[in-house]
């Protein structure tokens, strides 16, 4: 029963250690031997896998010995057991948080073909200003047009010129 609580504390202890080194210890058993354990502890061998198998194998084991008397032979393959569950269970949740992505990002580019208000008149070939629409929130932008455009008319964006001015058409109707 020693054996089986001290893999339990040990497997405990192991994932507190990687969750305060996050990647050190991944870093440092994959130098172990010239790099060739490198990329070996991404994924199904990380060390909260590792760890959560020694820890459910170590309690696993200690809950069936001391519970129903049965041999350790039996309490090893319980546990063990036990381990495998908890270590696949634990990868599949470190893959599913690796995966947790939010939507995408809008960008500049999502301006083009969309429009908006003059509120600074645009001079032929010089600069105005127009507020657009982005992601919902309303931005100034600095405008440029091949004509003059007028305070308060609909514009149309037809490029982007930087991340803070755009080329824009006025909108005919």
């Amino acid at each position: 029963m020693t054996i089986f609580l001290g893999l339990g504390i040990a497997g405990i202890a192991l994932l507190t250690l990687s969750l305060i080194f996050d990647g050190i210890l991944e870093g440092l058993l994959g130098d172990a031997l010239g790099g060739l354990l490198n990329g070996f502890f991404d994924g199904l061998l990380s060390l909260p896998v590792i760890a959560g198998f020694l820890s459910m194998l170590g309690f696993g084991g200690a809950i069936v010995l001391g519970t129903t008397g049965a041999g350790i032979p039996v309490a090893l393959a319980a546990g063990a057991g036990a381990g495998l569950v908890a270590a696949w269970l634990t990868w599949k949740f470190s893959q599913a948080l690796m995966r947790d992505q939010t939507t995408a990002t809008p960008r500049g580019a999502d301006l083009i073909g969309t429009s908006g208000s003059v509120v600074t008149p645009i001079p032929a070939d010089g600069y105005g200003e127009v507020l657009l629409r982005l992601a919902g929130q309303t931005v100034k932008f600095s405008a440029k047009s091949a004509v003059p455009v007028e305070r308060g008319a609909e514009i149309w964006v037809e490029a982007m010129l930087s991340t803070t001015s755009v080329t824009v058409r006025p909108v005919e109707r």
